[in-house]
């Protein structure tokens, strides 16, 4: 009987563990400092997060056999062999190319695999090049408020993106060195990057455009992130955006410390989109000033541009953007922009996306990049109406 009941306690016991590891709410974003050259950053990132990446690499396959009911290896090898991004990768941001050889080296993942996972838009791209008008990607709302005497310049984004990385959030810690800023870059482990700011007076967040011409020989939207991210001055990062050859639509709003900007870029050209004279910008998912749109998507475009007809996902989430930032018009700082992306003013398309098991996507992240005399990061771990904002400080500020 005493054996019995022992036994039956260690049972009760595993499985109230099990339940608590299940239940157990994350709510704590892991930071990785990275240092030395572009190549042993990528060494060390491998390193560091190496079961991560072993596990959310197993997830991501698991997700293009799922949406594609084709074998993910094959999937990959053909998406890589029918385009040419490495060219404008070494032209453009040479050493981001060596932090992704270092992450390859690090992680024990081949430099195929972790390639491609850092092409999360050029493979939407792809996706849509097989079968026209085939991909819904409505993901993403971004902000951005110009800094004044009282507010600093505020750069925001709900990073929206696929349920598989749910769990494996990371915020990178660039430190700086001779030929790069320090940077705080929120991603995944074993993804070089979604979002970030550095320590001169630049951030940067980003919405995919997918109704945009894409280019097989451009830059990806990470390599272009990143290497924004990489100018030393925000005069630079601005002609950055505006000269490389983009190889997928985007829209990257960039922040300065006293104007804020968004640039709308496709394959042939990049368009400013400048709703109230560089002092507060938002976007979505569609474009609203560069016509330079897929053959497949031109009905669409000119459906989005008259406002006619059932409104998108990407189209009631800026009206609901555009609403609420008109009505506080006069008290626009870090808690209003906190209110709007925790929104859920339409259940269909809300601004914050919850987790659900069923779902296709969720807020992965809400980002917050302040500018000015103390540069700082508030982030969350997943949907920020359930997640609270943590600040994290740059620290090589002068």
């Amino acid at each position: 009987m005493v054996r019995f009941t022992f036994y039956l306690l260690m049972v009760i016991l595993t499985l109230i563990g099990k339940v608590k590891a299940i239940a157990a709410p994350i709510d704590s974003l892991p930071v990785i400092t990275l240092s030395g050259t572009p190549y042993e950053r990528g060494v060390a990132h491998g390193q560091k997060l190496k079961e991560q990446i072993k596990q959310v690499y197993i997830k991501w396959k698991q997700n293009i056999e799922k949406e594609t009911k084709h074998d993910p290896d094959s999937i990959i090898s053909h998406f890589l062999k029918t385009s040419n991004y490495r060219q404008a990768i070494k032209k453009y941001t040479p050493e981001i190319w060596e932090e992704v050889e270092g992450l390859a080296a690090g992680s024990g993942q081949s430099i195929n695999d972790v390639f491609a996972f850092q092409l999360i838009d050029e493979y939407w791209g792809y996706l849509d090049r097989l079968q026209h008008n085939s991909i819904d990607k409505d993901h993403c709302t971004a902000i951005g408020i110009a800094g004044n005497g009282n507010t600093p310049t505020l750069v925001a984004q709900n990073i929206d993106i696929d349920n598989f990385m749910n769990g494996y959030q990371v915020l990178l810690h660039i430190k700086e060195e001779k030929a790069t800023p320090e940077q705080f870059i929120m991603s995944c482990a074993g993804f070089i990057g979604f979002a970030g700011m550095n320590n001169k007076n630049v951030a940067v967040v980003i919405n995919a455009l997918t109704d945009l011409n894409n280019s097989i020989t451009g830059l990806p939207v990470t390599f272009v992130t990143r290497g924004i991210l990489q100018q030393k001055a925000p005069h630079e990062a601005l002609y950055f955006v505006q000269k490389v050859k983009h190889a997928t639509g985007q829209n990257y709003l960039i922040g300065t410390p006293d104007k804020v900007y968004t640039f709308e870029a496709s394959a042939n050209q990049v368009v400013q989109f400048n709703p109230r004279d560089n002092n507060v910008v938002y976007h979505t998912n569609h474009s609203l000033t560069n016509h330079d749109v897929k053959p497949w998507m031109e009905e669409y475009h000119k459906r989005i541009l008259s406002g006619q007809g059932k409104q998108t996902n990407s189209q009631t989430r800026f009206s609901s953007v555009e609403r609420q930032l008109a009505a506080q018009a006069l008290t626009l700082n870090a808690g209003n922009i906190k209110q709007i992306l925790s929104s859920k003013e339409n259940s269909q398309s809300p601004i914050c996306v919850s987790y659900r098991e069923e779902g296709v996507a969720f807020t992965f992240s809400s980002v917050i990049f302040s500018l000015g005399n103390r540069p700082m990061a508030e982030i969350t771990m997943g949907p920020p109406d359930t997640n609270t904002y943590k600040k994290y400080f740059l620290e090589n500020v002068r």
